[in-house]
């Protein structure tokens, strides 16, 4: 029997529905989940609709943190369950800022089984020196930065690799085209180093002309990525079944030192054997055909001056290629792996095998730079804890997974919040840097406050409001021209750590 409509009842229904998200609107779900869930206004999403209407700018969050962090969370808090001794909490003295020719006083680190007070403000370091943001040096001894300069000290004799890896804020090569080319200025080398094997946006990265077909893309935390593949970028690529797969490279001009390089390298796996073809400069194909085998392999093309690269892989190949690199046989070269939407934890799960492999392919790096935290901040939040615990772990495992690599953290850039009609830097800012110098600390790593050299509180206001501007209007990714003074910053702030 069909029932009368009762537009009355549907109404009460709305009503109260309307009611139970507004409630819920309330209450502080950052706070109360650790970080895990998001605070959100009732209100200021239906304005947000209003403004995208009307074309208003409006500022948008990023992709939602990875779901590994809530694993990783749950997973951590059982370990601590388990075994308390584990559990610890970062307490730092006030006076106890480390400048980045100086050691590191590793002492000063206090593993503790209680948790801060998060309505307590971090206390104010201030890294600013002549004109610059010094690097601080947590390493024990402080002897990161004197690796550093050795390292950087061989780039006549071979190539001295450098890896960025974080999220969308340096991607498309943004920051970090510039940073490398600053230092290819000063060090010398060529190319952009790292270039994954397909992107579906390839003409975002402006530092190198790239296309392809007949791959398929797996990136950790989606469907069908396999950890046995899994190393700092976190994505590799496969050839579709039944398809040719085929990639090619080409230098530009408008970036300094990315129009030639002198050695083009692919790096992959055929367990089940196939054939990979390589030409440099559209010259004649060199093909190789190989036998079923496990393990990674590499193949390279070396030429004076190249200044295009290109794959070929046939179908019925089993391959599954981790990337390529185009760089020189000395000099430095820098890779930018940026994977959207990532808060760094899922990098515990890398492959010590396959990044020890790529080391003895002549693929390792003397330094790795940590992108992270924004994907990790909410509106409100002030203690991350959980997160710090987490990416200290993380750092740990880089460093058994490049045990040679001096390893850096860099602190978020500033991010603005949208507070009535005005946009300012969200509050919580201060304490993620203040929980990722801690890590560094904790981890005995290096560690360079991104915020700060923006300028501080209020920076992305500034930025994205210069003429021409630095940053996006969603206050917190920044464009190419941001990248580029940013880079300045980061690479003034090496060279003084560098040659004090």
């Amino acid at each position: 029997m069909k029932l009368p409509h009762d537009p009355g009842r549907a109404s009460y229904i709305l009503l109260v529905s309307l009611a139970i998200v507004f409630l819920v609107s309330l209450l502080p779900l950052g706070r109360l989940s650790g970080g895990v869930l998001r605070d959100f206004s009732l209100i200021d999403d239906i304005l947000s609709e209003q403004h995208r209407a009307t074309g208003t700018d409006i500022i948008e969050d990023e992709a939602p943190v990875d779901s590994a962090l809530t694993a990783m969370q749950r997973e951590l808090e059982a370990e601590e369950k388990a075994a308390s001794a584990d559990a610890y909490t970062l307490t730092i003295r006030d006076d106890e800022y480390v400048d980045s020719v100086l050691p590191a006083d590793t002492a000063s680190v206090e593993v503790q089984e209680k948790s801060p007070a998060p309505t307590v403000m971090p206390q104010p370091i201030d890294p600013r020196r002549d004109g610059y943001v010094a690097i601080e040096d947590y390493t024990p001894g402080g002897t990161g930065i004197s690796r550093l300069r050795n390292a950087f000290s061989q780039s006549r004799e071979r190539c001295v690799r450098v890896a960025f890896v974080g999220d969308s804020y340096i991607e498309g090569d943004i920051f970090t085209q510039d940073v490398r080319s600053q230092l290819q200025d000063i060090y010398g080398g060529a190319g952009v180093g790292y270039v994954n094997m397909y992107s579906e946006f390839p003409g975002f990265r402006r530092s190198v002309r790239q296309s392809g077909s007949g791959w398929n893309v797996r990136v950790a935390g989606r469907k069908g990525f396999m950890r046995r593949y899994a190393w700092l970028s976190e994505q590799y690529s496969v050839v579709k079944a039944g398809e040719a797969a085929s990639a090619s490279y080409s230098g530009v001009k408008k970036v300094a030192h990315a129009s030639a390089w002198s050695r083009s390298t692919i790096a992959f796996w055929a367990p089940a054997g196939g054939t990979v073809r390589l030409r440099a400069n559209g010259g004649a194909w060199d093909t190789h055909t190989m036998d079923a085998s496990e393990g990674v392999r590499t193949l390279s093309v070396d030429s004076a001056s190249v200044r295009s690269f290109e794959v070929s892989v046939p179908a019925g190949s089993d391959v599954t290629a981790l990337g390529v690199w185009l760089d020189s046989y000395c000099g430095v070269a820098v890779d930018c792996m940026s994977s959207r939407g990532f808060s760094g934890v899922t990098l515990r799960d890398i492959s010590p095998e396959v990044c020890r492999a790529l080391t003895d392919a002549g693929l390792g790096y003397d330094f790795i730079v940590l992108e992270f935290g924004i994907n990790a901040m909410s509106a409100g939040q002030t203690d991350y804890t959980s997160y710090g615990k987490l990416m200290a772990k993380v750092v740990e495992h880089i460093r058994n997974c490049y045990p040679n690599a001096v390893i850096m953290l860099m602190g978020i850039g500033d991010r603005g919040q949208k507070q009535g009609a005005e946009v300012r830097s969200m509050p919580s800012a201060v304490h993620m840097v203040d929980a990722q110098r801690q890590v560094a600390r904790a981890t005995g790593i290096l560690f360079w406050d991104t915020r700060e050299a923006m300028g501080g509180d209020g920076a992305i206001v500034s930025w994205a409001g210069a003429s021409p501007p630095r940053a996006n209007k969603d206050y917190i990714h920044l464009n190419h021209h941001g990248g580029a003074v940013l880079a300045t910053e980061f690479v003034k702030s090496l060279k003084n750590a560098l040659n004090p």
